[in-house]
């Protein structure tokens, strides 16, 4: 049987970025998120269980969650010498000879979530691992088929770790994150709502749609009901579309087949020029395997 790796490149680029210490290029060029995700790859290719393996980016071009929401995330913190990393990070990936999903109108969320539905409904796939702890992913957890793995804590996520974890089902991690809010993603949420209150509406109701207008009818005890109640009516309009916001779009077009996603080797030649212009020689001769008529 067989695992798929979907890796968020944006969150490794990210890690590493403000996570390692600064590299520069001899052309001058900032490459030290580059060279992370680097590192990230090739250690998951050492392991026995990554066979098939993708990794999706976010662009700086901005989705189409900006058109309806102008103060969702826009990209304006990310630092230059880290945007200017990601075409980089792209030519890596496929250099590499892993397959690579650049999003423009979606973002990498919704590539990895629509290739993990896409996927997981494959009889010969044992289980699909969505490689980010992003608790947006989590929407995309399907039992034990499809799971959230945070590498840095070494932590798996199923829908039984969703629902400790967040103290809601996977399918209401929408409503949770647009009932109290998401700062990462620009999400204001709505007053008075907070993680313990939105967990415990949504565990007995599921849906936003579905909590009574009315508190009173409410048959679970939360604090400070009536003020919640309020509050979420006069926010219906502004909760559902934070709800859009944060719901991953399932209708990326996702075109390759789990056999296109087996990792076959690295491009020596394409590989092998790309450290070397990025000052990285020391990584050229790291991947495992390289494509057999390359060699």
């Amino acid at each position: 049987m067989t695992e798929v790796h979907l890796v968020d490149g944006t969150y490794e680029l990210f890690r590493s970025h403000f996570g390692q210490p600064p590299r520069i290029a001899p052309d001058g060029m900032h490459v030290s998120a580059v060279r992370g995700l680097i590192q990230t790859l090739l250690s998951m290719l050492r392991a026995n269980k990554t066979t098939h393996i993708a990794v999706a980016f976010d662009s700086e071009v901005e989705s189409f969650r900006n058109e309806i929401f102008p103060d969702y995330k826009d990209g304006s913190s990310t630092p230059e010498e880290l945007k200017m990393q990601f075409l980089l990070a792209e030519r890596a990936v496929s250099a590499l000879g892993i397959v690579c999903w650049p999003m423009q109108e979606f973002e990498a969320d919704d590539a990895l979530g629509s290739a993990a539905a896409k996927y997981c409904r494959d009889p010969s796939i044992e289980r699909v691992v969505i490689c980010s702890p992003d608790k947006d992913l989590a929407q995309a957890v399907r039992g034990k088929k499809v799971v959230c793995l945070d590498r840095r804590r070494d932590r798996v996520l199923d829908e039984e770790g969703v629902k400790n974890k967040f103290g809601v089902a996977p399918k209401s991690i929408p409503d949770y994150l647009a009932l109290m809010g998401d700062t990462s993603d620009g999400i204001p949420g709505i007053p008075k709502w907070g993680a313990k209150s939105s967990s415990t509406l949504l565990a007995r109701y599921h849906y936003i749609e579905q909590i009574p207008s009315d508190y009173r009818l409410w048959d679970v005890t939360v604090r400070s009901a009536a003020a919640l109640g309020l509050s979420l009516e006069e926010h219906r309009k502004d909760v559902a579309l934070y709800k859009k916001l944060a719901t991953l779009r399932l209708d990326v077009p996702i075109v390759e087949t789990v056999l296109d996603l087996e990792w076959k080797g690295a491009h020596k030649v394409l590989f092998s020029q790309l450290c070397k212009e990025t000052g990285m020689e020391n990584l050229s001769t790291q991947p495992a395997k390289w494509i057999p008529e390359e060699i």
